[in-house]
């Protein structure tokens, strides 16, 4: 059981649980003032497929990513080490088969294609980032980052595809009614969350290059060095906290509580603090520039919880 936890990134699935229970805590607390529709078996059949696909993706990744894998991370390698490689491909086949029945289900009870649409982007992206775009240069990092951004949203999909009707309004026809919820903090946290993953991933390639070397794969660090590959990664975890200025100060886009702005300050004050690190220490900072990187989107995270309160 540690070994299958371990190769479906059980850490990485928690925080898609999460994240989609954040998204509707927030969504629900956050307008209580409205009657906003929600189905809890449903939403919870969603966040269910959402992280089997993501399973999936892991699995699959570490199916075609042996031969990196026993170079750059040997003490970490499942496959071939605890579980025979033909497991991988049954788990990766099942868990997209559940999914893509769940993403039937709901698209079918709820009349719209757009869960269907969606499982089947994520499914065959995360096939084909295995496969081939993990190996073309820089567009393996913007699918996953793409793919995690795209949590928070699939969950903004189902309130709106429950919520906001397109029939002509009518007193008299429950079906009708529309309540128009305010998303526009959960597409900043989305924002935040492309920006943070794609650093991440270049991050992770930079410690990821004489495996990468050997399985022929052309990524950012080995394009054009891991020097500015770093610069890169610092510059890109520093847009959050601009952003959040420019949506709050300037364009007043988002609205947040004292508890939420004090964890988006702190979580681009860990970024910012990162960069100031690495122009006094590059390789010790490199080395710890992920793990500040996961303090920095647990912050953003549990914003979710702290806004609606």
């Amino acid at each position: 059981m540690k070994h299958f936890l371990q190769l479906v990134r059980a850490k990485n699935l928690v925080i898609i649980l999460l994240t989609m229970i954040g998204v509707a805590f927030y969504l629900m607390k956050g307008n209580y003032y409205q009657k906003v529709d929600f189905h809890v078996i449903d939403y919870g059949l969603l966040i269910f497929s959402t992280m089997i696909i993501a399973a999936a993706g892991n699995v699959i990744n570490d199916y075609f990513d042996v031969k990196a894998d026993r170079i750059n991370k040997p003490e970490k390698l499942i496959l071939t080490r605890f579980m025979k490689p033909r497991w991988a491909i049954l788990w990766h086949l099942t868990f997209n088969l559940i999914a893509f029945l769940i993403a039937l289900y709901l698209s079918f009870k709820y009349s719209t294609l757009v869960f269907v649409f969606i499982h089947l982007i994520s499914i065959n992206l995360l096939w084909l980032y295995s496969v081939q775009l993990k190996r073309v240069l820089i567009i393996s990092n913007l699918t996953i980052a793409f793919l995690t951004a795209l949590v928070p949203l699939l969950s903004v999909f189902f309130f709106k595809v429950l919520n906001e009707s397109d029939l002509p309004f009518s007193p008299y026809n429950q079906n009708s009614w529309s309540t128009n919820l305010n998303y526009s903090f959960i597409y900043f946290l989305a924002a935040c969350a492309f920006i943070q993953n794609l650093a991440r991933e270049i991050n992770k390639d930079i410690h990821d290059v004489k495996g990468d070397l050997a399985t022929h794969v052309t990524s950012l660090p080995i394009k054009i060095g891991k020097e500015k590959a770093s610069f890169l990664t610092i510059f890109l975890i520093q847009l959050p906290l601009v952003l959040f200025i420019v949506s709050f100060y300037v364009f007043e886009w988002i609205s947040v509580n004292k508890a939420t702005m004090v964890l988006l300050l702190l979580s681009g004050a860990v970024n910012f603090a990162s960069a100031l690190i690495y122009l006094i220490k590059k390789d010790s900072t490199i080395v710890w520039i992920n793990h500040l990187m996961k303090w920095s989107m647990f912050f953003g995270l549990i914003c979710l919880f702290s806004n609606s309160i």
